[in-house]
């Protein structure tokens, strides 16, 4: 018992360190570019205030939220929605892949090829 009491301490000792981190981190990124960027995001174009400013995030361009440059070139403010499908984009181009190497051949097949045969023999 004590084990497990051990185990769920150690656990929640973690994640709290996790989330101090992952909060100070943030704070210092999400404060700068919310002074120098207007408060809209930059997909849809939605307008944010004091209050719904949460649901406004900052979005690293490359992908790697440890490059922060000063002048904020590495980032752009993306509604909720919005980070989330450019997330959603990044991890399909992750897993299927996306360089001009690998291009999908383009499709050949019509499947109305011969319908305009089949109609003209069916009204015969």
């Amino acid at each position: 018992m004590s084990q497990n009491v051990s185990n769920t301490n150690k656990v929640d000792r973690l994640l709290a360190e996790q989330r101090d981190y992952i909060a100070k981190r943030e704070s210092g990124y999400r404060e700068r570019a919310l002074k120098m960027y207007p408060w809209v995001c930059g997909r849809c174009a939605r307008e944010f205030t004091r209050i719904n400013l949460r649901e406004l995030t900052v979005h690293h361009v490359d992908h790697d939220h440890d490059n922060n440059p000063a002048d904020g070139s590495n980032w752009e403010l993306l509604c909720v929605y919005c980070h989330d499908e450019e997330h959603s984009k990044f991890e399909d181009f992750v897993r299927y892949g996306g360089s001009s190497e690998k291009r999908r051949e383009v499709a050949t097949h019509n499947p109305f090829a011969g319908l305009k045969d089949a109609l003209q023999k069916k009204n015969e």
